[in-house]
């Protein structure tokens, strides 16, 4: 995951909502947003190379997902992030505690952004550029390669439009339409060159990459997602995936009863 804005007890109605772009090596095989068969009531998409994901939820009223953040030189941590978020779907520990035990092992995994729900509170872990971990105020946050909340203007973009999204929002609505928030996800625009930050690439990436959604043939946005979880426990995940050069692929949506809100 390379984009994501939230909303945290920004709306009576629903108290979580994320808006995420998935950017990876069109190469890397995954599959698409679908029950896990290994793990009964654990839904989301998978990475099959080291068996985690970037994001999922669990019918125990969980839900986690991470972003990379890069770094000029290759990770030579062992582990994949992506288990950080199968762990904790598969585990017990509040959100507070298991970001704290992801901060305390942070230097076992390549750099990370772990975000974590456990129903009840909303946590961010990671481990650069240092080790910290937070519980989220409400509000709408977002994240992207860098520190939670950064000014890229990708970010501010994307936190922007949820933002405008949830001003939309009416009482007792409980399927709003969630076009406005793929349509931020889907902006190829890129930032001014004196707005980009500096993460150690070349200037030309550096530019290609500050686009929300990103288009290309080795690497680019593989899948889009939103995901509403409404104050009754109804969660409903929405995914739209891509191929090279951005072509349209796949769209499944699913809707999931939460045992505990």
């Amino acid at each position: 995951m390379c984009l994501l804005a939230l909303a945290w007890l920004a709306d009576p109605d629903f108290p979580l909502v994320i808006a995420a772009n998935r950017d990876e090596a069109h190469q890397r095989p995954s599959t698409p947003l679908q029950e896990w068969p290994d793990a009964p009531g654990v839904y989301g998409g998978r990475d099959l190379l080291e068996g985690g994901s970037w994001m999922a939820l669990a019918e125990s009223g969980r839900l986690a997902a991470v972003t990379n953040v890069r770094e000029p030189l290759p990770a030579t941590q062992p582990r994949s992030r992506g288990q950080l978020v199968r762990e904790f779907l598969l585990g017990d520990s509040d959100a507070n505690s298991s970001a704290l035990q992801a901060v305390e092992r942070g230097d076992g995994y390549r750099p990370f952004n772990l975000l974590l729900w456990d129903g009840r509170a909303l946590a961010h872990a990671t481990n650069r550029p240092r080790p910290a971990r937070r519980l989220l105020e409400s509000g709408v946050h977002g994240v992207s390669n860098g520190s939670l909340d950064a000014p890229w203007p990708k970010v501010r973009w994307a936190v922007d439009g949820m933002q405008r999204w949830i001003g939309t929002l009416t009482a007792g609505n409980t399927q709003p339409d969630v076009e406005p928030l793929f349509t931020v996800l889907a902006s190829e625009q890129r930032a001014p060159f004196g707005k980009l930050p500096d993460t150690g690439v070349d200037l030309q990436t550096e530019h290609r990459l500050s686009a929300p959604f990103i288009r290309g043939e080795i690497y680019g946005t593989r899948t889009s997602t939103v995901v509403l979880v409404h104050r009754t426990g109804v969660a409903t995940l929405i995914e739209r995936s891509f191929g090279v050069d951005g072509a349209s692929t796949d769209e499944r949506r699913l809707t999931v009863r939460l045992r505990r809100v």
